[in-house]
C-alpha cells in the first residue's frame, strides 16, 4: 500500500464530510502500517510519517472549519447557567 502525500491545498476545498471520510481512510492505513511494522514486513518506513502528518493536516482543517462556523447549539450552550447541585440525603 502506497501512502499518497496529501497537500493542505488539496484538502481545503473539501467539505467536512469528505474530510471525515478521508480521516477514516488515513486512520485505517495507519493501523495497517502499524501491523506491518510489528510483523517486520514494513519496508517503506517513511509512510508512517506521511500518514501521520496527513491525519494532522485533516484534523487541523476540520478544527479551523469548526472555528469559522460555530453552530447555533454551541452558542446557546455557552449562555446557559450551570444549575447548583443538591446533596442527596
Amino acid at each position: 500500500m502506497k501512502a499518497k502525500k496529501t497537500k493542505a491545498d488539496d484538502l481545503t476545498g473539501k467539505t467536512a464530510d469528505e474530510l471525515h471520510a478521508l480521516l477514516l481512510d488515513q486512520r485505517k492505513a495507519q493501523m495497517n502500517l502499524r501491523f506491518q511494522r510489528s510483523g517486520g514486513q514494513l519496508e517503506k518506513t517513511h509512510e508512517m510519517r506521511t500518514v501521520r502528518r496527513t491525519i494532522a493536516r485533516i484534523k487541523t482543517l476540520l478544527q479551523s472549519q469548526r472555528a469559522k462556523a460555530p453552530s447555533a447549539s454551541a452558542k446557546s450552550q455557552t449562555k446557559k447557567a450551570a444549575k447548583p447541585k443538591t446533596k442527596a440525603a
